[in-house]
């Protein structure tokens, strides 16, 4: 029996539900204390551009450009053209949410620059998770259709959902990385303080609610991963 029972009943899809549930309350909430956060003016005045330049010149980096780019904490940085790519609030705005995120991207930028090894495996797994996403669904779907006539094709369906759920779990500690030098660094641990006692803890409780929409969207993902494979051992058992 296994843990088919479990993937095949009631009991799995209310597991599933409530982890899609939570992870609503997780991307509102966050965006609450972006929100709250971006109305606290930081001490030290400046700007998400001005943290995340300081940032990159205090870890030795000089080849890693700063931009602005369109949409809300769409902020991220880039390995291939190695910018440090902030949102127009983070970019231009002087306040604790600014900072922290501003700092967090820079965190990659450092791993990038000291290489990394889950970053760095992270970048590699890149081009197939891209490559996989746009086709993984439809090969799931027809594969559980035809799993009788061909279950190889849903097994390679598995194969490169497991490829995407890989990524999602190697991402957890690339993130989690990124906040900690970002937090350090704000504190004064590796540059000058860039912010108070008082900032710091508004900060890391704004990285860490960001670091949970990570680890809801790689729990989603295996449990999503686990029933693709219990339908394929529950198809091979009826064959």
């Amino acid at each position: 029996m296994g843990l088919y029972p479990m993937f095949g009943s009631s009991a799995f899809w209310v597991v599933f539900v409530l982890i899609m549930i939570a992870g609503m309350i997780i991307s509102a909430r966050l965006r609450r204390k972006f929100k709250k956060y971006s109305e606290v003016p930081l001490a030290a005045g400046l700007s998400g551009k001005e943290v995340a330049e300081k940032m990159l010149q205090d870890n030795g980096i000089y080849d890693v450009k700063v931009v602005s780019v369109e949409g809300f904490l769409s902020d991220h940085y880039n390995p291939q053209n190695k910018t440090v790519n902030l949102s127009p609030d983070v970019y231009g705005g002087r306040n604790i949410a600014a900072a922290a995120v501003a700092a967090h991207e820079c965190g990659h930028a450092v791993q990038h620059a000291t290489a990394y090894g889950m970053l760095m495996l992270r970048s590699r797994l890149v081009p197939v998770v891209q490559f996989s996403s746009g086709i993984v669904q439809w090969i799931l779907l027809i594969g559980i259709f035809t799993i009788r006539i061909f279950p190889g094709l849903l097994l390679a369906g598995i194969v490169l959902f497991a490829l995407t759920t890989l990524f999602s779990l190697i991402t957890l500690p690339v993130e989690f990385n990124a906040s900690r030098r970002a937090l350090a660094w704000l504190n004064g641990s590796r540059g000058a303080m860039i912010m108070t006692a008082t900032e710091h803890e508004k900060a890391k409780d704004a990285l860490w609610w960001a670091a949970m929409t990570y680890v809801i969207a790689a729990v989603q993902s295996l449990l999503t991963l686990f029933y693709y494979i219990m339908i394929f051992l529950g198809g091979q058992r009826r064959n």
